[in-house]
């Protein structure tokens, strides 16, 4: 099986943006390395 993700540089940044997922308002939070390629993220209903 092949990985799913690629080595983390040094250094990344955390996103938090408010987003509408199927009519319903969410909190999205990415961590961004530092050429734009997203890491992890996180969907939540509570901030």
């Amino acid at each position: 099986m092949k990985k799913r993700k690629g080595k983390v540089g040094t250094s990344w940044r955390l996103d938090e943006t408010y987003i509408k997922v199927k009519g319903i308002w969410c909190y999205l939070y990415r961590a961004v390395d530092k050429l734009g390629n997203t890491v992890d993220f996180l969907l939540s209903r509570k901030r």
